[in-house]
């Protein structure tokens, strides 16, 4: 049996290959879209890649199901409760799909979603009483489960569905053997759980010892536990959550079409017909120069969840990014369904250097200098664009909370005749939050370069709960 895992660091999103040496036939559960790396794998150790799974209706990516079937001709393979406009087999709980000697098993474990499934992975070779691994999808990660709190748009509330997950976790998965291996679908820094470990692979056991929701207790203790304290959700989830059951352009269409050259005059006419402007440019040489009105979500920090969060999927997108990296820039937002990139600007910003007066600045204060001008009369008002969880750790006194998924429609509570001064962890997100607000029409706007990382090592005083 070969099983690998594939990690994509920017969607803290795990995928999985597993094959049969003898029989040469392989299996994807679920792949990003973007698939080169599993055909690349299955070449090398001369592989067919037949079949791809989803163990659930992903909601934070688009998954490369489509991708697959049309590249290699992989059949797609769903649980028995899920509906999809393209042609799938139905899983029921407990079918199998066997390759060789090696065996997958469906295992119904709705929660997360109403379809979810885990995969039970036997290594027949080796001995197939016992289950080698698990591939849990968003029921069960290291250290935490899949909240339960994203199906509300389409019907299921998530007492509904906590209940249900209660019931997958402990009256399924958790009765696993103990060393049966636990292989979630995603690790810390996804939005899909509020407490998932950086670790990437476990066991039944050490997630019986140590994992918060899998402890002994009652379901209606259970669900209020799950359900407590999560993360806003992005507002593109429901939108990717149900474009992964449907038909839609594969990747490379998108892309074909996408990787259009626009000269700056097209890019200011689709500007003023409210396309958006999308610097993908590392935030500080965006605080340097930028066009008027672009956004800046860097290709540094978590591009794709970012831009899913504060850009719009009615307007067409115009990439400017540094020269090379725009297939890139257009490739991560296809891997969250944002196919409506119209082109780039070619030639990146330089193409404006004949026109000065398109371009702006953002003033990056050093933590002391920012400090100075909180203390001079008629101060900026302090926003703090971080999560509440981080803020409730420390923050700068005096500062107001307005988390970056919801400045757009806090906007308008920020008093108009002060300085605005945007901070976060250490200057990614108040980049964001900066270009926003000169975008709404804000001309006052700065940051405190490096955030309040930066803020605490210049020996300035933080605040604590709060």
């Amino acid at each position: 049996m070969i099983l690998r895992q594939f990690y994509l660091n920017c969607l803290a999103h795990a995928s999985y290959l597993v094959g049969d040496e003898h029989t040469r036939t392989a299996a994807v559960v679920d792949p990003q879209r973007d698939v080169d790396q599993y055909l690349a794998f299955a070449a090398e150790h001369g592989l067919q890649i037949r079949h791809v799974l989803l163990t659930h209706f992903h909601a934070d990516f688009l998954a490369g199901h489509l991708e697959l079937r049309d590249r290699v001709g992989a059949a797609i393979y769903l649980a028995s409760g899920a509906q999809a406009e393209y042609a799938a087999t139905l899983l029921a709980d407990g079918e199998a799909l066997d390759m060789g000697r090696v065996r997958l098993v469906a295992l119904h474990t709705p929660g997360h979603t109403p379809e979810s499934m885990s995969i039970l992975v036997y290594d027949l070779e080796g001995g197939g009483d016992a289950p080698h691994g698990v591939l849990t999808g968003d029921t069960l990660f290291v250290g935490d489960v899949g909240r339960p709190d994203l199906r509300a748009a389409l019907g299921w509330s998530a007492a509904q569905l906590g209940d249900l997950l209660y019931d997958s976790l402990h009256g399924k998965l958790l009765t696993l053997p103990d060393a049966t291996l636990v292989y979630p679908a995603h690790g810390a820094g996804s939005l899909c759980g509020k407490a998932i470990s950086r670790e990437t692979v476990s066991t039944i056991g050490e997630q019986r010892r140590s994992n918060y929701a899998a402890q002994p207790m009652s379901k209606a203790a259970f669900v209020d536990l799950v359900t407590a304290d999560q993360p806003d959700a992005p507002p593109y989830f429901t939108y990717d959550a149900v474009l992964n059951s449907r038909e839609r352009q594969t990747l490379s269409d998108a892309l074909t079409r996408e990787m259009t050259p626009m000269p700056l005059d097209a890019v200011l006419e689709l500007a003023a017909r409210g396309a958006q402007l999308l610097d993908t440019r590392d935030p500080i040489e965006f605080a340097a120069a930028h066009l008027r009105g672009s956004i800046n979500i860097g290709l540094t920090g978590q591009y794709a969840t970012w831009a899913g969060t504060v850009l719009s999927r009615d307007q067409p997108i115009v990439i400017i990014a540094d020269p090379g990296a725009e297939t890139q820039s257009a490739l991560r937002l296809g891997r969250i369904g944002f196919d409506h990139v119209a082109g780039y600007l070619e030639g990146g910003l330089h193409s404006a250097d004949a026109r000065p007066d398109l371009i702006f600045s953002t003033e990056r204060l050093a933590p002391e200098v920012a400090a100075q001008r909180m203390a001079a009369p008629n101060p900026p008002i302090i926003v703090d664009v971080r999560q509440a969880s981080e803020r409730t750790l420390k923050h700068i006194a005096g500062s107001l909370h307005v988390p970056l998924g919801r400045l757009m429609e806090q906007i308008k509570e920020l008093p108009d005749d002060r300085a605005v001064l945007v901070h976060c962890a250490g200057g990614y997100r108040s980049s964001i939050a900066a270009s926003l607000l000169q975008r709404s029409g804000r001309t006052w706007v700065s940051e405190i370069a490096g955030g309040i990382g930066a803020w605490e090592s210049a020996g300035l005083a933080v605040a604590g709960a709060g």
